[in-house]
């Protein structure tokens, strides 16, 4: 019988430690000694989600509530929480695991389990194979924590709490001296074992199984130390749900000789694709045709599609308009076309009255106007919900994003806001009197009527500390035109000087 070894790696750090990676590639990081962290929703406002070691120092753990650390630290630098990022993340790499092991999963939003039986001789053994788990995932700029144990349960709790990190077949004497809260059952059943003075796992494994399963018969089995503990010590089968591999769907032509165009490869190349496809009632949402030249190099053209397709027609449209460009070299003898992202597509029954499908006249005309143009050139609005004028709405990738719904706002919005906010100079009543005139573009405009103001008031969980408030005109010179203005904090609000005013936007 073969022994079972599970790997666990814990990531302490992996939001922060992504965050830095991604912020690295568009702006500068803050310095090493500014507190950073990243916030998430919380019950009563913004909370601590993760910190970087800088925020570690001064005392800022994660749970915190974002307006009370601001207050103690007013330098404190706040980021969004990417979790979805981080979750995608881990479902990557959960496949990348899989050199040190055939069956890998994701534990919880910071972990994976790998099963290594059977594979650590080919590192040298099991030392050697943590090692290169720690090795490989510090090039990628990731901190792990990694133990090897005979169960999944053992293994996660060595990882996260426990200085062995390699057990036998029997975890319990290295378990033993581990504090509850390794099972992680949550703080009110750790209280609750806390005041029966169960405070480690060799005192929960030691009492009587009777005496205690009638007081824990009510929690949930996630939750239950006694499951929990039968898990980590192999009393409990605790299976790993693997996810499947990928599937790639792929067909490819070996010529018998060098050609210079491979147009007249593709129908059938695309034929065979939505065939296979068809079979699994699945269809593409991205293609990806690579074309191998006799040198050795490789050319590639990807195209996307609004909503899922498998008609070749359709897929040769988009293919056909970006070869012109392709250098063939000394010829292609090898084409290959793949669906690198696939979606269930059941089949439809077009209408007896022979009326056009309105939405997929629409999708294909995304679909030419985006291979011809490129992704970010086809974008449409992407509504969040925020008083702050220029938060609310962002321009997405037509084919990555499904357009939100309209926030309902009581006031008149202009048509056009400017993507940054103009300075200009104003004449106006102190100490929070309208706009009587004022200086936009080096042209002396005066007011005509005006209507305001509309006061909008910083987000705290997400603005600085000393932010000012903004009160928005809506003004009408005499020429006409009307602007959207706004004035940047008020006299003696104890943010800072005089008020700035700016030009944010334009009424029809």
């Amino acid at each position: 019988m073969t022994l079972r070894r599970i790997a666990s790696i814990w990531f302490p750090k992996l939001a922060m430690e992504r965050w830095q990676v991604t912020i690295r590639c568009d702006r500068t990081l803050p310095a090493h000694d500014v507190p950073v962290v990243l916030s998430r929703d919380g019950t009563h406002g913004a909370v601590v989600h993760a910190v970087s070691d800088a925020a570690l120092s001064r005392g800022i753990a994660p749970g915190m509530r974002i307006v009370d650390v601001q207050a103690i630290h007013p330098d404190l630098h706040v980021e969004p929480a990417d979790m979805a990022g981080d979750l995608a993340l881990l479902d990557r790499l959960v496949f990348w695991s899989r050199r040190w092991g055939p069956w890998s999963a994701r534990d919880g939003e910071d972990g994976l389990f790998v099963d290594v039986a059977g594979i650590a001789h080919l590192f040298g053994g099991e030392p050697q194979l943590l090692d290169d788990i720690t090795a490989r995932f510090a090039m990628q700029g990731l901190t792990v924590q990694a133990a090897i144990a005979s169960t999944p349960m053992a293994a996660q709790m060595l990882a996260r709490f426990g200085q062995v990190r390699i057990v036998g077949e029997d975890p319990a004497p290295s378990l033993a001296t581990l504090s509850v809260r390794a099972l992680r059952v949550g703080a009110e059943t750790e209280r609750l074992l806390d005041r029966l003075g169960l405070k480690t796992i060799g005192a929960l494994d030691g009492v009587p199984r009777l005496s205690l399963m009638r007081r824990f018969s009510g929690v949930p089995a996630e939750r239950n130390p006694l499951i929990l503990l039968d898990r980590a010590l192999g009393k409990q089968p605790d299976p790993l749900d693997a996810p499947a591999d990928h599937v790639h769907w792929i067909v490819r032509t070996r010529l018998p000789e060098p050609v210079m165009d491979p147009t007249a490869y593709l129908p059938e190349l695309a034929e065979e694709l939505c065939t296979d496809l068809a079979g699994t009632g699945l269809g593409a949402r991205a293609l990806r045709l690579t074309i191998y030249r006799v040198d050795g190099d490789a050319r590639r053209v990807d195209v996307a599609f609004a909503r899922v397709s498998r008609d070749p027609a359709h897929m040769l449209r988009l293919l056909g308009g970006k070869l012109d460009g392709i250098d063939p070299g000394f010829g292609f003898d090898l084409i290959a076309l793949e669906a690198l992202r696939t979606d269930p597509l059941d089949e439809v029954q077009e209408g007896l009255d022979g009326a056009r499908d309105a939405d997929a006249d629409v999708a294909g005309l995304l679909d030419r106007l985006t291979a011809r143009l490129g992704p970010r050139a086809v974008s449409w609005s992407q509504w969040s919900e925020s008083h702050v004028p220029e938060r609310m709405e962002a321009r997405v990738p037509a084919l990555d994003h499904v357009p939100g719904a309209i926030p309902q706002i009581a006031a008149e919005r202009p048509i056009r806001l400017l993507d940054t906010p103009e300075e200009v100079r104003v004449l106006y009543a102190v100490p929070e009197g309208p706009p009587a005139q004022f200086v936009w573009r080096r042209v002396t405009l005066r007011t005509a009527r005006h209507a305001g103001p509309e006061r909008i008031a910083p987000e705290w969980w997400r603005d600085k500390p000393g932010s000012r408030l903004r009160d928005y005109y809506k003004v009408e010179v005499e020429d006409g035109r009307r602007f959207w203005l706004y004035r940047q904090g008020v006299l003696g609000d104890g943010r800072g000087e005089e008020p700035r005013w700016f030009v944010h936007g334009f009424f029809a």
